[in-house]
């Protein structure tokens, strides 16, 4: 089974904050969307967290100039 998207989760995060704000689930049901949703936002920020570090790095080579250099995961 493949990760779900980052889209995936952000689609699934609508939906429990438009549930929630509709006040209508009992409070048991709504404790466990907010358990979800609070899981998602979490993914979601792993999820970009790592695109960023996937992202370009500039380096300051010089006074007058930059490098640039793909990200690598050893420091």
């Amino acid at each position: 089974m493949t990760e779900p998207r980052l889209e995936d989760h952000l689609k699934r995060l609508s939906e429990i904050v438009r549930t929630l704000e509709q006040n209508e689930a009992p409070l048991e049901e709504s404790l466990k969307l907010f358990e979800e949703g609070v899981g998602l936002v979490r993914a979601c920020h792993s999820k970009l967290s790592d695109a960023e570090r996937k992202i370009e790095v500039l380096t300051k080579v010089s006074a007058d100039g930059v490098e640039s250099r793909p990200y690598s995961n050893t420091p």
